[in-house]
């Protein structure tokens, strides 16, 4: 597997992009983790916005891309792994390669009850030290 920042949107990366957004929308905090990810950029410009800045890297084989992480701020704010990747260690993969490179991330945001990111995040050692709570 190769971990490279995305230079470029290609269809392939605009679909699991757009599947990405979709299934985040869907899950509890998801609409609020996505306003975070937008800042002030519309939802139209987003992708090209985070790869132009060199915020999106990819975990690809020698066939497609699997999956992707958006860091900025040394803040792990997403990681997506298709669907039927899932469960291979790509995630993983993809998380150690940018622990190990350079601008390491220090802090990733997991939603609610996404017990499979929190375990992830603690496979590399990192420890949960702050959860947000909202009134509605």
């Amino acid at each position: 597997m190769h971990v490279l920042r995305a230079n470029s949107v290609s269809d392939e990366l605009r679909d699991l992009w757009d599947h990405a957004i979709k299934r985040l929308k869907n899950h509890r905090g998801g609409p609020e983790l996505y306003t975070t990810i937008r800042r002030d950029v519309d939802e139209e410009s987003l992708l090209t916005y985070v790869v132009t800045s060199g915020a999106l890297w990819t975990i690809s084989d020698e066939k497609r891309v699997l999956g992707f992480a958006l860091v900025r701020d040394e803040v792990v704010e997403g990681v997506f792994v298709h669907h039927e990747q899932r469960r291979q260690r790509v995630a993983t993969t993809l998380l150690r390669a940018l622990v190990a490179g350079e601008n390491a991330p220090k802090d990733g945001l997991a939603l609610p009850g996404d017990r499979g990111m929190k375990s992830l995040y603690e496979s590399l050692g990192w420890k949960a030290r702050l959860l947000t709570m909202r009134g509605e």
